[in-house]
């Protein structure tokens, strides 16, 4: 089963899921929501591939039950986090040890950034409609900010419902509880504001394609909702032009979030991949 655990981190009380019968697994994989979700974005992904691996799905901090200091969450600042809580002793990942990255969306890019800056550490990387290549926000990104950051719960939470159904290739898989868990975790100036400033840089700044180019080596894997309204398909060719390696899967009949869509298709394609 997997669990909340709680660590610290440069002071910051940050939470993550372990399963706990991928512990004594030699081969990590650290699993990196997107940007205003958590760890329980992954569903049961993490636990099915502790059978294989230790498993590690993280709440970024900023973000889910993590706590949310007043920092500005760039790329780079949350890139440094995830190294600085890979070094934690409970985490028990040694300093020599490889480790493989799942990141979807804001997590893409945050695992292309970890990986380019501490390339000697990654096994695989496996993208997910990830971020990274936005130079400005789609119509769909603008009113996932104005949902996030409405004041007032209600309003958040009825724009919230409409943008997590049109992040879905069938709006009739939306389930009112992620809504609103998203409005209840978005209450407040910290998390709002920890949402804003990992919205501005990560819709504004892309990758620089030469730093990119640094891990062409490395084994990747870019899945993508064929119906991705939040980042488009096209993208996807965007990473596969400079990670000339890299293998793409779309995946049909899902949006932003295949793994929560066509959670089966997902894991075969994560686990193919990774072992």
């Amino acid at each position: 089963m997997s669990m909340y655990k709680k660590v610290k981190v440069d002071s910051s009380k940050i939470f993550y899921l372990e399963p706990d019968k991928g512990k004594t697994k030699p081969n990590h994989v650290l699993f990196i929501h997107g940007l205003g979700s958590s760890s329980l974005t992954w569903g049961d992904i993490p636990n099915a591939l502790s059978e294989y691996f230790h498993t590690i799905a993280i709440d970024l901090i900023g973000f889910g039950q993590s706590e949310k200091p007043n920092k500005d969450y760039t790329i780079p600042y949350l890139s440094k986090f995830i190294k600085d809580f890979l070094k934690q002793k409970e985490i028990g990942i040694k300093d020599d040890d490889k480790i493989s990255i799942i990141g979807h969306s804001l997590g893409g890019y945050i695992a292309l950034d970890y990986a380019i800056e501490n390339k000697d550490r990654i096994e695989k990387l496996v993208l997910i409609d990830s971020s990274g290549m936005l130079k400005k926000p789609t119509p769909l990104l603008e009113r996932y900010k104005e949902a996030a950051l409405k004041e007032n719960y209600f309003e958040r939470l009825k724009l919230a419902t409409r943008v997590f159904e049109d992040m879905l290739a069938d709006a009739t898989r939306y389930i009112p509880s992620k809504g609103i868990a998203f409005t209840g975790i978005m209450e407040g100036q910290d998390a709002q504001h920890a949402f804003k400033t990992a919205y501005d840089y990560s819709t504004t700044v892309p990758l620089d394609l030469q730093r990119l180019e640094q891990i062409l080596d490395i084994p990747c894997l870019i899945i993508w909702g064929k119906d991705d309204e939040l980042i488009y398909p096209s993208d996807a060719q965007k990473f596969k032009d400079v990670l000339n390696n890299a293998k793409v899967e779309p995946v049909d009949n899902a949006g932003h979030s295949p793994h929560v869509e066509k959670p089966t298709i997902t894991y075969n394609k994560i686990k193919t991949f990774l072992t």
